[in-house]
Formats: C-alpha cells, structure tokens, sequence
C-alpha cells in the first residue's frame, strides 16, 4: 500500500492543475480508476466521482485535486510578465521561485519569478516582502516569442512541478495540498472495488477549492448525501514556528479536524457531526491507528458548504499532518497516508443500515 500511495502521490504531484484548469489532473485520475477497474464520471464543472452501491446512509468521501497558484495578468512590452494571485499564495514565499506557465501538455513554458539583484538592495529594501502585485515572471522569451509560445492573458501559472523523496519515508515538493489526498482516495477505491458489504459510497474529487471553496457543491446538490468526509492537509505543528498553534505531529498518524473557521474574507468552517467523531474514534481504536486532533483558525475547506446540502450532512474533516503548506516545497509522510487510508476504510466498513446520524444518540 505505501509503495502505490507513494507511486500514486509523486506522480500526480508532477501534474500542473491550476483551479479551474484541472482536466489534466482529472484525466489521469480518471486513468488510474479505469486501471484498477473502476469507472467513474464527471461533471460540467469538472468533478470527477466514482459510485461504489451499498445499503445505509450515502456517503460522498471527497477530496480537491487543483492547486494555488496565478493567471497571467499583463505581458509587458519587454515580454515581463505579470501575475494575478489565486488562491492563498504567499507572498513572502515566492521570490526566485521558478515556475510553470500552462499553454499545452508538451508546450509549456518554464519562467521565474525575478527577485531584485542583491548588489542593487537597498538597506529599507532587505527586510521586506515585494507585493505579489509588483513581482514578474521572466521566461528568457521576448514579448513576441511569448505570443508565439501561446501565452496570453489569463494563461495559468503553477509553481514548477516538484516531487522528491526526503528521508524517513517523507515527501516533499509542490502541491502536496492535495495530491495526498487525492493518492489516499486511489487507495481506498482499490479497497472499495473489492468489498462485500458497506455503505452507498461517491468517492470524488473536486474542483475549484483553492478559488472559491465551491467547486464541490454542484456535485453534493446531485448526489445529496447523507454523510460527508472530506480529505485534506492538517497543519503540522512540529516545528518551532508552529509550535503554539497545536499538537499535530508529522508521522504521527491521521488526523481530524474538531474546528476550523475562516474569518477573513468569509465567515465558515466546520464544527464535525458527533456521530463522525465517534465513528472515526471507534474506528482507530479498532484498527490500532493513532488518531490527532485538530482546532484551527484560519483553514478552510470546500466541506464548509457541502455541509449545508439539502437537510444538512452529518460532515467531518479528515486529513494528514503537513508542513509549509501553500508553499512551493509542501512536507508529508507517506506513513501518515497508509494509515489514514486504513482508517477510512474501518469508518466505511462500520456504517451499516442501521447507523444513526442522530445527534442526541451521541451526547
């Protein structure tokens, strides 16, 4: 299981898919479902979702497979080039990054993002962080080679695609968030194909989390489940800049989110159904995985509006530790996704017909 999770993650690691420009990443996932024997469908916006039948609640087991990143905003006269951010990428993070400019599979261009001379640095200048609205791209090309080359406005710009192995079986590289979601879910669709028994379940992954957190609705309003878990990163707080904002450990095993609230620029998050606290406690202690808590502030997930589909979805976040997220170098490890794929297999394989999603039966 680890090597495929690990085949599954750097390979899919290496596939640009900007929000809202995921069909490369769609149409290997697509490939990989068909390899294993499973079909599955998408929709006009571009989810992607496999349906696995059963008996008792329905089940949507998600998780977003597009990444942060920019949009060509402007093509200077020099052939510059400038970027419009989307999605939350941080500023203090991108000087000299190199990046990937997606015109075409085989066609795109490589460029980076200019950081000013260090000779030329004035003294007020070495301590701050150029705003992302006054960074360029230089791609070597000049304006007329860059419209030849088929960039344009509105052209998507991913950090250059970067997987590579650490030590103590750690990954690192870009968009990690949430490609190791996405793996897991490959996993768990092997383990799926080849149950007896369990629950209805739509295992998808979604567009459009990193823009506007809604690409996943359209497809929860079809398939209005009863049950929503939703997979993504956890903030590792294990290093000494993140140390006060929690216990979640690296190798540590998987994680569950018990709060997080978005209060800048929306206010949402997710508070999870008591019956999914108990169902993923039950699980791990059966199973013997070790189960962290998480409570944030300042993360967001496209669960925080599936939750509120039809009479409401008994909902929970579910993820892996990760370091330097929204970064073009991200940190998991590969232990923590084995068993988060193991835990989520003993959840499915315990809602049975008769698991009430009753809130007063677990208080």
């Amino acid at each position: 299981m680890k090597d495929r999770i690990k085949l599954d993650l750097m390979d899919l690691m290496m596939i640009p898919g900007l929000s809202g420009h995921e069909d490369r990443v769609r149409r290997d996932l697509r490939g990989r479902l068909g390899a294993i024997g499973v079909e599955s469908r998408s929709d006009r916006l571009g989810n992607l979702v496999a349906h696995f039948p059963g008996d008792g609640p329905r089940v949507m087991l998600f998780t977003h497979m597009d990444q942060l990143g920019f949009i060509v905003r402007q093509i200077e006269a020099d052939g510059l080039i400038r970027l419009e951010r989307l999605g939350g990428v941080p500023e203090r993070a991108l000087a000299s990054q190199e990046v990937l400019i997606c015109v075409g599979e085989g066609r795109d261009i490589s460029g980076i993002i200019a950081n000013k001379s260090h000779h030329a640095t004035t003294p007020s200048e070495k301590n701050q962080v150029t705003p992302y609205a006054e960074i360029y791209v230089d791609t070597g090309l000049s304006a007329s080679e860059v419209e030849a080359a088929g960039i344009r406005i509105g052209s998507p710009v991913v950090y250059a695609p970067h997987a590579v192995e650490l030590g103590n079986n750690r990954i690192c590289g870009t968009s990690i968030d949430d490609r190791a979601g996405c793996a897991v879910l490959l996993e768990v669709a092997r383990l799926l194909k080849n149950r007896t028994s369990g629950p209805p379940v739509d295992l998808a992954f979604t567009v459009l989390e990193e823009f506007n957190l809604r690409g996943a609705l359209p497809l929860a309003q079809n398939l209005l489940p009863d049950i929503a878990i939703q997979l993504d990163l956890m903030l590792a707080t294990d290093t000494p800049d993140m140390e006060a904002h929690g216990e979640m450990v690296l190798g540590g095993g998987p994680g569950m989110s018990m709060y997080s609230f978005h209060g800048r620029g929306t206010l949402n998050g997710v508070i999870p159904h008591p019956a999914m606290v108990n169902l993923f406690e039950r699980a791990a202690k059966t199973k013997h995985i070790p189960l962290q808590r998480s409570a944030q502030v300042g993360v967001l997930t496209d669960l925080s509006y599936v939750q509120l589909v039809g009479e409401g979805v008994a909902s929970v976040d579910m993820g892996f530790p990760m370091r330097y997220s929204h970064s073009a170098r991200e940190l998991c490890d590969l232990n923590d996704l084995v068993s988060l794929a193991k835990l989520l297999d003993a959840a499915l394989y315990q809602i049975g017909q008769k698991f009430s999603l009753n809130r007063d039966d677990y208080t």
